[in-house]
């Protein structure tokens, strides 16, 4: 009998968190500074010049920054696996107990619950041990490398986004259209998200855009008050 394999919106918790973050922090900042900039009074193509900056110092911050961040976490990982590895071949007997009061804390009768730890860590100790005692799964261990080249492609295709709305829309009111445009997307970035996460549509959709409309309004504000490109 083959076994049976199940897909969870779980399993992809950890790329589609970094997608959604970079695609979302891409259209966000790159509009908020196009609508800045557009409101001092700025040229076309200080505006497009601007953007185009932006966009690459942010997906190089994005990847940077989900690198190190994931990175850390993937350390902590493999230092408590080497830990947890020398504590198995220092003391069997006392992990195997340890796994066990585990199981029976769960639910299971403390005879079955010795049973399943002895069986699980005959196939595999060290997974059996990550998983119930650690928290460390396949699913759920940590990408350094993935986290950073989803958040810097999906950054970079967010920016895109307004700054295609920057080079063919009217040079003289910039504004209103980068504006409409990324709220536009994000709230189709919002209701993906949500309905692949499975969580609500519509709430899904109002926090992202919500938070956008607030971030172009504050920088609209600035540039109109200082006249200087922000």
């Amino acid at each position: 009998m083959s076994p049976h394999h199940e897909i969870h919106r779980s399993h992809r918790i950890g790329w589609l968190r970094a997608a959604v973050l970079g695609a979302n922090d891409g259209i966000v900042s790159t509009a908020s500074l196009i609508v800045g900039i557009a409101a001092s009074d700025a040229t076309h193509d200080e505006i497009v010049l601007a953007g185009v900056a932006g966009l690459v110092a942010g997906a190089m911050s994005m990847a940077a920054g989900e690198y190190v961040s994931v990175s850390s976490q993937a350390d902590t990982e493999q230092a408590d696996l080497k830990r947890e590895r020398k504590e198995l071949d220092e003391d069997g007997d006392h992990e195997h107990k340890e796994l066990a009061a585990i199981y029976v804390a769960r639910g299971l009768d403390p005879v079955l619950a010795g049973q399943v730890a002895e069986q699980l860590m005959k196939h595999d100790a060290l997974a059996a041990h990550a998983r119930d005692e650690l928290g460390i799964s396949e699913t759920g261990a940590a990408r350094p490398i993935q986290a950073a080249l989803t958040s810097a492609a999906t950054f970079a295709v967010g920016a895109v986004l307004p700054l295609l709305i920057v080079l063919f829309a009217p040079e003289t009111d910039l504004i209103v259209p980068v504006s409409a445009a990324s709220l536009l997307f994000l709230t189709v970035l919002g209701m993906l998200a949500a309905y692949s996460g499975g969580a609500g549509i519509m709430k899904g959709a109002f926090r992202v855009v919500f938070w956008g409309a607030l971030a172009m309004g504050l920088t609209a504000a600035v540039g109109s008050v200082f006249g200087t490109a922000v």
